[in-house]
């Protein structure tokens, strides 16, 4: 393909150079540049059944598997996917919106309660296979997990919300550490942040140890809660997840806190 592509770029800007003269510099045969491919009739056929399907609208290519198999399904969708994309039937991709690329942002030491939360998302799925998702906030002070909200979604406004309940409690934190998830980048996250006068500490893309504090509490959660229940609902979860939260940060020593709980080490 590279060498039939040369001989039309040397056609076009080199006008007196011949085609046979052409092909003979780039070592292609002559007969190869005037050969057009054929569609094979099986494949015309396809192509016309897919046509049908689509119609004068627009339409992906799994729905289109679909329903050509619905009236034909003796086609495989490897056939229909092969002719779907060769005769350029697919629809344009999407652009993907370029990400900010931010500055590395190493952890700071906190030297108080609420100078700096990190907030990060897990996910896990209940008995009947139906996702569901939380959302672990920790005080980097003494590594406190203050709350842990679960829900089948929490979009921007969910999280802002639980963050309020957090903040009654707690008081409010002077930065919040995050990783740069659409959540996290959405306009209701920002007007928040701004209204509550909290200045967002956002990690590097793709460098989860810069929120090093979150991360470690994930996998405990993980270990000892995730990975060892199985869940009927999310009260269920809600509710094993509330006991083991005052295990961790009443009775339970960390190394980095010189052996003390979190309670004890905010005392």
């Amino acid at each position: 393909m590279q060498k039939e592509q040369t001989v039309q770029y040397i056609r076009e800007n080199h006008k007196k150079v011949s085609r046979a003269r052409a092909c003979k510099l780039v070592g292609v045969s002559r007969s190869k540049m005037y050969y057009q491919k054929k569609m094979p009739t099986k494949d015309q056929i396809i192509k016309a059944i897919i046509l049908s399907v689509i119609g004068n609208g627009r339409m992906g290519r799994d729905k289109v598997i679909a329903r050509v198999q619905r009236l034909h399904p003796h086609l495989s969708a490897s056939k229909i996917r092969r002719v779907y994309t060769r005769e350029g039937l697919s629809l344009p991709l999407r652009m993907r919106k370029a990400r900010v690329k931010r500055p590395a942002n190493p952890i700071e030491i906190s030297l108080s309660k609420n100078q700096e939360w990190a907030i990060d998302f897990m996910s896990d799925s209940l008995t009947n296979g139906r996702r569901f998702r939380t959302l672990n906030v920790v005080d980097h002070y003494n590594r406190a997990c203050l709350g842990i909200e679960i829900a089948h979604s929490l979009p921007a406004k969910k999280v802002t919300a639980f963050l309020d309940i957090m903040i009654e409690i707690h008081g409010v934190p002077k930065k919040i550490r995050t990783d740069n998830g659409p959540e996290f980048i959405s306009k209701a996250f920002g007007v928040w942040l701004n209204k509550k006068g909290i200045k967002w500490n956002p990690i590097e893309a793709g460098k989860p140890q810069q929120n090093a504090i979150v991360e470690r509490f994930n996998r405990t959660y993980r270990e000892d809660v995730l990975d060892r229940y199985l869940f009927d609902n999310l009260e269920h979860a809600k509710e094993i997840t509330e006991n083991w939260l005052q295990d961790y940060n009443q009775l339970r020593p960390h190394q980095a806190l010189g052996n003390l709980t979190p309670e004890e080490y905010a005392a």
